[in-house]
């Protein structure tokens, strides 16, 4: 998995869409496994490396925001478009 989450990290910093698909999907396979394993089964080693699994993959989720708010902030400047997702500032 954490080889997984490095070649998604790779995808992200490439924006290599068909690789960061390919990354997604193995993810969700192997979540569908570990799923399936009992937990209390685990030694101090397997858990030392799901929560480091846990942390790269919070570090890839920061990565995809911060893409994507670039992404849509420059799809706008491109096209002049109204922001779908602009928070409204409440007026005083």
């Amino acid at each position: 998995m954490l080889a997984l989450l490095e070649g998604e990290r790779q995808a992200l910093a490439g924006l290599d869409l068909e690789r960061i698909l390919t990354c997604a999907q193995g993810k969700l396979d192997m979540c569908d496994q570990l799923s399936a394993t009992d937990a209390a089964a685990l030694d101090d080693e397997c858990l030392g490396l799901l929560d480091a699994v846990r942390r790269v993959n919070e570090t890839n989720r920061r990565l995809r925001n911060l893409i994507a708010t670039n992404m849509a902030a420059r799809f706008a400047a491109l096209t002049g478009s109204v922001k779908l997702y602009h928070r409204a500032i409440p007026a005083h």
